[in-house]
């Protein structure tokens, strides 16, 4: 990607800066024409690509089709969010070079249109006089200004829109304001619609112009633009015809009609899902305000790991937020557990709270795929959960429990090491339950070497110390009340991965996560410290959730 950007660049900089077609263009502008086509060339490339990254269905389309491809093929649909960033940053930046460039050459068609003199800018500039279709400088006037023509014409309009709206987009989406004020980032997202509408009307009106193929032929620049500057009124050779110019050809709708058209199909899909019936069978209140909702819905599939995106009319009409499944395929049933972290989220557990004898309808787009799905593709699975973070795994643990419950054979994993960061000890109350099944599962079955977990506890009072201290010899945790012993701390990984690396010294093993960047850096740094060279030891692959 980075690679054709500078490709591009390069190569319609240079087209630009030499093209005989734009001869007299470059006598007004200079470089600064080169500058602003180069970018503007660029601009359209990411605008293209833009939109492909937020196809949740064509994504999760490739994810399926991709099943038996390379583990790394796979793996790089899981950096989509990631790309998509990285192309709204470069296209803010060659917004700024577009606009900086675009200025300048506002500014030298100003002065060539105020020049006296019998210099070339000067004569091309007032060639609007000899006939409407002739001109090469869109200023026409002496009392024209820069910020007339910026704010007037449609290029100069459609350009100072668009930039304001990719300004809002890119400053609404910073982790602060994506975290705490949701709602900001979700409505000014929605200003893309503008941003590909001003687009397309860009270039429409084609202000920078080059001289026409006919009149290449006739009066070429390299032998008659000499002759501008010296014509007298009499002239009789071939050079004494003016030359006639030509817009360049609004190019922007080429570039963006697929992407856009394929969104529009996106977005009717989901918008069909949306409308159908979704009955919520159950409601859960969790400790530490964490709403479970047991839903149903016809005709809903899904696998271990995936997310839907939930809006309820009742608070917004518009809003749509992600919640990673909780359930099992083999269920019947779909559940997502939500945390208080934010507005919506604290009007929505307030509404299913409060709610009396109807209950709020809910709205269900999905299932889509995430690095989640890939688990059972591994022999060794390190699964890492932070607080909220656990809920994929909650699936794939529930999933296992399924397995081991109908004798699955064809179970490829061997081994599960499940890690699970609290602040509180509230939040392990949402699923002890599942997790003393498991252990009593997996005990019954043979297998209780299947499962290893460990609970870190992050924060906690005297109090919990004192409690723990009193009854640290019985049989179960004080905390949980599970057979493994809650952990006071963090987990040290270098520690982790060195036990996992020498249990499994020929293993593949997947490394999956839901939780902050911090932890996501330090662990990727641990896959690769604790990786064989040698292809046939272990190797470590991080996988990250992403919304």
């Amino acid at each position: 990607w980075l690679g054709i950007n500078i490709f591009l660049f390069t190569y319609y900089f240079l087209f630009f800066d030499r093209d005989e077609r734009y001869f007299y263009t470059r006598a007004i502008l200079g470089s600064a024409l080169a500058w602003a086509r180069a970018s503007a060339k660029c601009l359209n490339f990411n605008s293209m690509l833009i939109l492909l990254p937020v196809c949740r269905n064509l994504l999760s389309f490739l994810r399926g089709t991709c099943s038996c491809c390379r583990r790394t093929l796979r793996k790089q649909l899981d950096h989509n969010l990631t790309f998509h960033k990285l192309v709204a940053y470069a296209l803010a930046l060659l917004t700024a070079v577009h606009t900086i460039a675009h200025l300048f050459n506002l500014e030298r068609y100003n002065h060539s249109q105020q020049a006296t003199d019998r210099s070339l800018p000067a004569i091309l500039s007032k060639m609007h006089l000899q006939g409407s279709d002739k001109w090469l400088n869109p200023i026409h006037s002496n009392q024209t200004t820069v910020e007339y023509v910026a704010f007037t014409t449609i290029p100069g309009l459609t350009g100072v829109i668009i930039t304001l709206a990719l300004i809002l987009m890119v400053t609404s989406s910073t982790e602060f304001i994506r975290r705490n004020y949701f709602e900001v980032f979700w409505y000014t997202h929605h200003l893309f619609l503008i941003y590909f509408i001003g687009l397309v009307i860009h270039g429409v009106a084609g202000l920078v112009r080059g001289q026409t193929e006919e009149s290449m032929e006739e009066v070429h620049p390299h032998r008659c633009a000499r002759y501008l500057t010296q014509k007298d009124e009499d002239c009789s050779h071939d050079c004494c015809k003016d030359p006639e110019f030509g817009s360049i050809p609004a190019e922007s709708w080429k570039w963006v009609l697929a992407p856009v058209l394929l969104y529009i199909f996106e977005r009717i899909l989901r918008v069909c899902r949306a409308w159908q019936k979704v009955v919520v069978t159950k409601v859960v209140m969790h400790p530490a305000r964490v709403l479970e909702l047991q839903m149903q819905k016809k005709g809903f599939r899904m696998e271990v790991g995936q997310y839907i995106f939930v809006n309820c009319p009742a608070i917004s009409l518009l809003e749509w937020h992600p919640f990673t499944l909780t359930s099992a395929p083999e269920q019947d049933f779909f559940s997502i557990h939500i945390r208080a972290a934010g507005d919506w989220t604290e009007r929505l557990i307030d509404t299913f709270q409060q709610q009396n004898l109807e209950m709020p309808r809910i709205e269900v787009d999905g299932p889509f795929g995430t690095a989640s799905e890939d688990v059972f593709q591994y022999e060794v699975a390190m699964l890492v959960g932070a607080g909220i973070g656990v809920t994929p795994f909650a699936s794939i643990l529930k999933s296992i429990w399924y397995k081991f419950q109908q004798a699955d054979q064809t179970l490829k994993t061997k081994k599960i090491y499940f890690y699970w960061l609290c602040r509180d000890t509230g939040a392990f109350a949402w699923f002890n339950d599942l997790l003393a099944s498991l252990e009593q599962k997996m005990a019954e079955s043979g297998k209780a070497d299947f499962l290893t977990y460990r609970l870190f506890l992050t924060g906690w009072n005297a109090s919990i110390a004192n409690n723990v201290a009193l009854h640290f010899d019985t049989a179960t945790d004080t905390v949980t009340g599970l057979r493994h012993k809650t952990i006071f701390g963090r987990p040290m990984w270098n520690s982790e991965f060195a036990a996992v690396a020498a249990a499994h010294p020929r293993s593949v093993v997947g490394v999956f996560l839901c939780g902050p960047g911090g932890l996501a850096k330090s662990l990727q740094k641990s896959c690769h410290q604790h990786s064989s060279l040698d292809p046939r030891k272990v190797k470590f692959y991080f996988n990250k959730e992403n919304f």
